[in-house]
């Protein structure tokens, strides 16, 4: 596989000598000196010269969808999530799978306020098998046709496969062919396997993440990619996970996005270990190095659930073009006891205080308003 090298100046904020960039990636040794370094600003100022390159026009992208979570049952147990249930024990009394009358309610409210999509996703449950998804996915179609069905973390579409006794080809074909037309880069968390075995020794390694990807891409399916840091990972970890990552998209030119977050402790059982949340200085850094790193990605989105409006606004200088959703549903975070929201308007009014224009986008980042 080629790979292109970049080579940055040392640059200071002070003698304002900041780097020019040049179009060819970055390497590992640099990743680490910017995770390193103290200079916050002058790594903004590099990750804005990228951010401004990929997209000059000057413009931030939103999208109106919702997150629909047909189920809380999971029996993978991560620890880091607050959200799952297991299927016995006094707990489960508190699980759901929701019916079909109540998933395709919550789509045409969706409709109704100017959505293009849905992102579905849930736990891991072996009754559902992919005849359950197969008649959702119709069912919802036939329905609202012009809603874009962007669902079903890698680990879902591996347990669907398994439960199903299919190949993860067939299961990603008979799926498209139901109405499934991407999917979200949920379930990547950090894509190292010590990590991994550390934090959700039950979830899919690393390889099989990378496989569920891949096969989407070589069927015509676009899927993002996806970061969940701050789990007690190294920085090295960290970069383990953007040149999975690189490595996929130099392959395939699959991905849409990338998008970073970091994890929320309370109620998890991996908080209850005393575990910090990032600063917000940790993550306009990693913002900042993914956007450097994955130079051959399009799209990188700053995020706003977990790290609130104004930190958002800072992100659109460390990298990011994108805002995400205005997410008319959000129960994962929320369960970890994170409840940001916003609306439309408020997202748009941030675009414009950053200096930025906004417009609505749908799933595969294509404009649909300009006004």
């Amino acid at each position: 596989m080629r790979m292109r090298r970049r080579k940055l100046e040392c640059f200071s904020l002070e003698s304002a000598n900041v780097a020019r960039i040049v179009e060819m990636a970055l390497t590992r040794e640099q990743a680490l000196d910017f995770f390193r370094s103290p200079d916050l600003i002058g790594l903004g100022f590099e990750a804005d010269a990228v951010r401004r390159r990929l997209h000059p026009e000057g413009v931030v992208t939103y999208i109106i969808d919702r997150n629909i979570n047909y189920t809380n049952f999971c029996t993978e147990y991560c620890s880091f999530c607050a959200f799952y249930k297991p299927l016995k024990g006094p707990k489960s009394e508190e699980g759901y799978i929701l019916e079909f009358d109540k998933i395709y309610e919550k789509i045409a409210e969706t409709v109704e306020m100017g959505g293009t999509g849905v992102l579905m996703q849930g736990g891991i449950h072996p009754d559902l098998k992919i005849d359950w998804f197969e008649r959702l996915f119709r069912g919802i179609k036939e329905r609202f046709p012009q809603i874009w069905l962007h669902c079903l973390s890698a680990s879902e579409i591996l347990a669907i496969a398994e439960y199903s006794e299919l190949s993860l080809r067939d299961t990603l074909l008979r799926l498209r062919d139901a109405g499934l037309a991407s999917i979200p880069g949920g379930g990547a968390e950090i894509l190292d396997d010590d990590v991994r075995r550390k934090v959700a020794r039950l979830k899919c390694s690393t390889a099989d993440w990378v496989s569920v990807h891949r096969t989407a891409h070589e069927i015509g399916m676009r899927t993002t990619a996806t970061m969940m840091f701050g789990v007690g990972e190294t920085i090295e970890q960290r970069i383990n996970h953007f040149e999975v990552v690189r490595r996929l998209q130099e392959e395939t030119g699959g991905f849409t996005a990338f998008i970073p977050w970091s994890f929320q402790p309370k109620h998890t059982a991996l908080g209850g270990r005393g575990w910090d949340e990032a600063t917000s200085v940790e993550y306009l850094k990693t913002l900042a190095i993914a956007r450097l790193y994955l130079d051959n990605i399009e799209n990188v989105q700053a995020s706003w659930v977990t790290q609130g409006l104004k930190v958002l606004e800072l992100g659109l200088h460390f990298g990011g073009n994108d805002v995400g959703s205005v997410m008319l549903e959000e129960n994962v975070v929320k369960a970890a006891g994170t409840s940001n929201c916003t609306t439309e308007e408020e997202l748009r009014r941030i675009i414009r205080d950053a200096g930025f224009k906004p417009v609505q986008r749908d799933t595969l980042y294509r404009t649909l308003f300009l006004n």
